[in-house]
């Protein structure tokens, strides 16, 4: 080994000695706080700053830091607490409707102006001329040509609704739907369909909850038979 390669081992072996030795007596700083304004650390701007004027920067940045992630915990706090309001509000005026007109209306009019949804279709299943107002009646046979398998799985999904799909569910409004959302409902035979689209294609994605769509199709599940 070489003289200048034996001289670099000795230095890294005493500085990890001297970290070493400052990790395990954390209050050596306390005692020799003399040293801290002597200790200087290079800037990224070239000049030379104190140890204690490095330890307040890291502080303010990872104080700014966890600000924010406060400010975002709120915020998200605050939006759950309206979405749960909203949510409230059309469960309960579902609850007071008396027909299935009324139903579908009550849905829609909170879909729209309550959630700001872009578009709402709820589809039944069932024989051609039952009046359900803005809702569609369509036969079974037809929706599984369409979206059989979403039929076959019965969960709520986000995005990944493909074009023939999005054609069905929104009918003459399928050229205006970017992304879409929809809830399979069901109560031992399947009833229908709930979906929702958006303009924006990137607004309903594979990696977006589904629990607000999957609560409001619960209900319908619930709420549905007694007008059918």
């Amino acid at each position: 080994m070489s003289e200048p390669t034996i001289t670099r081992v000795r230095e890294t072996m005493k500085e990890e000695s001297v970290v070493e030795y400052l990790r395990t007596n954390k209050d050596f700083f306390l005692k020799h706080s003399d040293l801290l304004a002597e200790i200087e650390l290079p800037h990224h701007s070239g000049k030379a700053v104190s140890l204690v004027e490095k330890q307040v920067a890291i502080l303010r940045e990872r104080n700014i830091e966890m600000r924010s992630r406060l400010s975002n915990l709120l915020e998200n706090a605050r939006e759950n607490d309206r979405l749960f309001d909203r949510t409230k509000r059309l469960v309960l005026a579902l609850l007071e409707c008396r027909t299935l007109d009324e139903f579908v209306a009550t849905l829609y009019h909170s879909f729209s102006k309550e959630f700001e949804i872009h578009y709402t279709r709820l589809i039944l299943f069932g024989s051609n001329g039952h009046s359900a107002g803005e809702a569609r009646i369509e036969s079974v046979q037809r929706a599984r040509e369409y979206i059989g398998h979403r039929l076959k799985n019965g969960k709520a999904v986000s995005g990944g609704i493909d074009i023939k799909e999005i054609q069905f569910l929104f009918d003459s409004d399928s050229p205006n739907i970017g992304s879409a959302a929809m809830v399979v409902i069901t109560r031992g035979d399947i009833l229908g369909v709930l979906a929702i689209g958006n303009q924006d294609p990137n607004y309903y994605h594979s990696s977006m909850g589904t629990l607000f769509l999957g609560y409001i199709g619960e209900v319908i599940n619930r709420l549905l038979p007694r007008y059918l």
